[in-house]
């Protein structure tokens, strides 16, 4: 599993996007993550699946909530990572009213969650291999804090844990 200290891996995330701009066309679009994440500092929550309880009524919120809150704290960029395709984290941000507060990253075939080792499998679920319900605070592309939740826990990478940390790393 991934660790502070450690580099992001290699890899891809998708996002869809309502408008153009910033030479994106309308629809999915992947994103290199080492080219997004360079210079920056950046709120990363993962979490199990678009739509579920959870996630819809707790973990999505709390962010859009403390978006304000991460900014002044020297956060650039937050991002929730699901293993879901670009146009169910679309739909999800619309419902959610995420826009230019959360980027909704998609990571579909679980190959981001997987190589960070910070998968859930919830195949007896009928969900399949998922990403577990994690946050991370990344500067640069490196792992700065950590925070990954126990089986059916939402206790450490909520909005309000992750704000604390960068206030005291970054301030």
């Amino acid at each position: 599993m991934i660790k502070v200290g450690d580099r992001l891996p290699a890899g891809t995330l998708n996002e869809y996007i309502e408008v153009e701009g910033n030479g994106c066309s309308i629809g999915p679009n992947g994103f290199d993550i080492a080219k997004e994440t360079a210079g920056k500092k950046i709120a990363i929550f993962g979490l199990p699946g678009a739509f579920t309880p959870t996630c819809s009524a707790k973990h999505v919120p709390g962010y859009v909530e403390k978006h304000a809150e991460l900014k002044a704290a020297g956060i650039d960029e937050v991002w929730c990572v699901s293993v879901n395709d670009a146009f169910v984290m679309g739909a999800w941000g619309r419902d959610q009213h995420t826009a230019g507060k959360v980027r909704m990253m998609a990571d579909g075939s679980a190959a981001f969650s997987q190589a960070t080792g910070l998968t859930l499998d919830l195949t007896a679920r009928g969900m399949g291999l998922r990403s577990n319900r994690y946050s991370m605070l990344v500067v640069d592309g490196v792992v700065k804090a950590l925070n990954v939740e126990g089986p059916g826990k939402f206790e450490v990478s909520d909005a309000a844990s992750l704000l604390g940390q960068a206030k005291t790393l970054l301030g």
